[in-house]
């Protein structure tokens, strides 16, 4: 059974997903739409980091939950895109999803450099303070590669399904996001029942991997100044 320090961290640990990660996660989306010519989440204010104009009261109460119960599993409220305002409505909406974990990768990427930075840094001292600080930057790590890898996923709603629907006749793709609500019941049943995390563990396994071979090079400038 957790202590309350254990359930305070643990929900601390939320709260800062919840304004960090997901916040990046959805201004990334706006962001590129914009970009490619869709103005629908610019003129809603979501091109923004302020993590109000992002967040779900559902979806933050589940992911503070779940983070003190071990998994961090929330949302926040989609980013609504005009598909009609691209030149290439496939390639819009394709890019436009790629923009929200691709941002959560670079987030954990420069969270990464920075603990290892600290590791370095702090390896002979035992400072409760640097310890905590190690611990709340693992789990950033770990959440933002946990979401970049979930909404890679090709299964409606996640970024992933929009992302294949590059590799889709336009015409079944958006017949298939006709259902899209029923599909994401089906999913949260398979999140609940543990049934996608063989696939999931392989996933975010194999991203973590890679970030610590993309941030090499730190450990060897650390290891020369340490």
């Amino acid at each position: 059974m957790m202590d309350f320090s254990d359930v305070l961290f643990k929900a601390l640990i939320g709260l800062l997903v919840l304004f960090t990660c997901l916040p990046v996660h959805e201004c990334a989306h706006a962001f590129v739409a914009y970009k490619l010519g869709d103005p629908t989440a610019k003129n809603q204010g979501r091109i923004t980091l302020n993590p109000m104009a992002h967040l779900d009261l559902m979806g933050s109460i589940l992911l503070v939950v779940s983070s003190i119960m071990g998994f961090g599993f929330g949302w926040a409220k989609p980013v609504q895109i005009n598909p009609n305002n691209f030149k290439n409505r496939k390639l819009g909406m394709g890019l436009s999803a790629l923009a929200g974990p691709v941002s959560n990768f670079l987030l954990a990427f420069i969270v990464l450099i920075i603990l290892k930075v600290i590791l370095y840094s702090f390896a002979e001292s035992s400072n409760a303070i640097a310890g905590y600080f190690e611990e709340i930057l693992k789990y950033m790590i770990l959440l933002n590669v946990g979401l970049a890898v979930f909404n890679f996923l090709p299964i409606p709603p996640l970024d992933g399904s929009r992302i294949f629907s590059l590799f889709l006749p336009e015409r079944i793709y958006f017949k298939i996001m006709k259902y899209e609500r029923y599909i994401f019941l089906v999913l949260v049943a398979l999140m609940l029942l543990n049934v996608l995390d063989p696939v999931f563990r392989f996933l975010q396994n194999g991203a973590l991997y890679i970030l610590d071979f993309l941030t090499g090079w730190v450990d060897l400038i650390m290891k020369r100044i340490v």
